[in-house]
């Protein structure tokens, strides 16, 4: 916590199987030493393997420091993803899949007696799977059911344009609107007219060395042939990106941001 009147909150770029869970569990310490956050979020649907989330390595997550994970397209890529999503109230998925969908799209994490934020995850539909709801209105309707000032989301989805167009459409409506999906971080970090945090997308916690932090020759041939490849997760040169948020306790508004980038092989990355 920065000040008596904000609250410091991290969110990690989608973790991309061992190698990005690896890298939080050795260096995420070194940013709650420096930042000294009150709440920690990480998109973990690609943590099991590159696709997918269990209950071990949603453990790992939990272990190195997160306090809150979220979720995206890939949340049901493996066999226990459900069970996760039932039996964890610290893991969310996406609010606008249908009602039978397995597990919930918002969650609370209390800061202190006095203090709850609110966390939430939807998905987008442009060039995405069909099957979620429109966003905008299921996230306007929501909205009306929070009672929380501090309201952090997650938008996971692969067009630039529908961000940007539902970071403006919340601006002063949340703290944060905060882009997963594509694993490359934007330049576009700031802070919107009426306070709210937005950034099209936080990046990735993986390997640098890679397309979308998997081995690139598979995706590289897939590209060249149409023909379907085995994608493995890539284990060099891994980074975390992160953005760094405070945010005012009395009006939910977002006061600063910060985008960093940490790296797995140099140890003093932060000065702490």
């Amino acid at each position: 916590m920065q000040n008596s009147s904000t609250i410091t909150i991290i969110f990690i770029g989608d973790v991309v199987g061992k190698p990005g869970r690896r890298i939080l569990g050795k260096h995420l310490y070194q940013v709650k030493l420096k930042y000294k956050p009150d709440l920690i979020i990480a998109n973990g649907e690609n943590s099991a393997g590159g696709l997918g989330i269990t209950e071990n390595t949603s453990g790992d997550l939990f272990a190195a420091g997160v306090d809150i994970i979220t979720g995206g397209n890939h949340m049901w890529d493996k066999r226990d993803s459900v069970d996760v999503l039932v039996n964890n109230q610290s893991i969310i998925r996406p609010m606008n899949y249908p009602e039978s969908a397995p597990g919930r799209g918002s969650c609370e994490f209390k800061i202190n007696d006095d203090l709850i934020v609110t966390i939430a995850n939807l998905q987008g539909r442009v060039f995405m799977e069909p099957v979620v709801d429109n966003p905008f209105n299921v996230v306007e309707k929501w909205l009306n059911s929070v009672k929380t000032k501090i309201v952090i989301l997650d938008f996971h989805a692969e067009a630039t344009a529908e961000k940007q167009a539902i970071g403006f459409f919340l601006d002063g409506k949340v703290s944060a609107v905060l882009g997963t999906h594509t694993h490359v971080p934007t330049a576009d970090l700031r802070i919107l007219a009426n306070g709210t945090a937005y950034q099209s997308d936080v990046g990735m916690t993986g390997s640098l060395d890679s397309v979308i932090g998997m081995k690139r020759k598979p995706v590289i041939d897939k590209f060249r042939t149409g023909i379907n490849q085995r994608w493995e997760v890539a284990k060099k040169n891994v980074i975390s990106d992160m953005t760094i948020m405070d945010v005012d306790i009395a009006t939910g508004r977002t006061v600063r941001v910060e985008a960093l980038r940490i790296f797995e092989d140099k140890v003093t990355n932060l000065q702490v």
